[in-house]
């Protein structure tokens, strides 16, 4: 079986104006993902997903990768990562035992390479009949879920919450900042809300999107302790291990962080820094299912979990799914309850099977899921940001 063809697919979803939110990233009003195609001259063909700038994508898959991969056996994963990573270098590389990285090796280009090597691994599992966990090594067929939202302000925040729960998770994430602006005092008012409104047995995250600094972060984190905050997710800039550091050492709630992280490389001097006690790849950023589950066995040498990133479509949560099956160290997984999420939920033939708070997994071989034939037209590329900003 040889490579004929990598290609991208960009797809968009314009927000309604009553389903738009606002955190500190700014108001979302539409939402954007870069699917990746590969073609084999078997008529087997693999789907991934690659996070990141999509037209920067499009460019790196079709005129970077592409030529990388053509005429090569698209499953041998381990192989082809390291040819699209070293590139040139790819042969001396091998040959030594070592990574010799072309400058190509972090951001958008990383979520290129993750692109192609989940769309690696739907061929791989098509071609052997067994989805994609089954051949990283089943470690369960179900995973816990947790509901990901909490943009209400105020005192809404626990209704908010209270609805998520309602559906049968039995943890929920909320963000440090809500509609209503940031300060400590109204973070604090909304976490007692979401906390006095499920109760004391439900697992409850907060999230930062790395927008404080660690002084911030840490008064913060300290009145979270009474609330029983089961993490608190990025903190401080992901570009500031360091401060990451500080900030776990100055509390005992839990440090989360990972998504815009890249390859095991940047995990490992977190790990080593003991900045974190969950690390949270997004397989679609981090290098795909070859990087990602070295990524999670390593954090697991470190007594470290492992809760993936899940959020922006459903190739994504897809993927996601299979390396949270097959990661030992993975506990729970992230279920998106974004006000509009078609991208995610509308995109595939078949449905996620998602009951009693848990995400079970798929039947078919590979991802398990194909596209459905109208999509491209139904969700058209639009170019433009995602995010606007506003003030509350």
């Amino acid at each position: 079986m040889k490579i004929t063809r990598v290609s991208t697919l960009l797809l968009s979803a314009t927000l309604p104006q009553e389903r738009r939110w606002r955190s500190d990233l700014g108001t979302m009003v539409k939402a954007d993902i870069a699917l990746v195609q590969v073609e084999t001259d078997e008529g087997i063909s693999g789907l991934g997903a690659a996070q990141g700038s999509p037209e920067v994508i499009k460019a790196m898959v079709e005129d970077e990768l592409q030529p990388l991969l053509l005429g090569e056996d698209p499953t041998w994963t381990e192989r082809l990562w390291a040819k699209m990573y070293n590139g040139s270098r790819f042969e001396p590389s091998l040959a030594r035992g070592y990574s010799l990285q072309g400058h190509g090796r972090r951001g958008d280009m990383m979520a290129a390479i993750a692109g192609v090597d989940i769309a690696l691994w739907d061929i791989f599992g098509k071609v052997l009949g067994q989805p994609i966990y089954k051949l990283l090594g089943a470690a369960r067929d179900r995973i816990r879920g947790y509901a990901s939202g909490g943009w209400a302000p105020g005192e809404q925040a626990g209704e908010e919450i209270a609805g998520y729960i309602a559906k049968g998770f039995t943890a929920a994430k909320m963000r440090a900042e809500g509609m209503d602006g940031f300060s400590i005092p109204k973070s604090i008012r909304r976490i007692a809300a979401a906390r006095k409104a499920i109760g004391p047995e439900v697992e409850l995250f907060v999230d930062a999107h790395g927008s404080l600094n660690p002084s911030t972060a840490i008064r913060l984190a300290k009145r979270m302790e009474e609330y029983d905050v089961g993490w608190f997710e990025e903190p401080v800039s992901p570009d500031y291990h360091s401060g990451m550091a500080e900030v776990r050492a100055a509390t005992s709630v839990p440090i989360a962080t990972g998504e815009r992280e890249t390859t095991r490389f940047e995990f490992r001097d977190l790990l080593e820094k003991r900045a974190v006690d969950i690390i949270q790849p997004d397989i679609a950023i981090s290098g795909g299912f070859t990087e990602t589950r070295r990524i999670a066995a390593m954090a697991s040498a470190y007594g470290v979990r492992f809760a993936p990133h899940v959020w922006g479509s459903g190739v994504l949560f897809a993927a996601s799914i299979h390396i949270a099956l097959s990661a030992p160290n993975c506990h729970i997984f992230e279920v998106s309850q974004a006000r509009y999420g078609p991208l995610v939920y509308e995109i595939f033939t078949e449905p996620f099977d998602i009951r009693e708070g848990h995400v079970y997994a798929p039947k078919g071989p590979g991802l398990g899921f194909e596209l459905r034939p109208d999509v491209e037209k139904r969700f058209a590329y639009v170019p433009g940001p995602a995010y606007v900003y506003t003030s509350a």
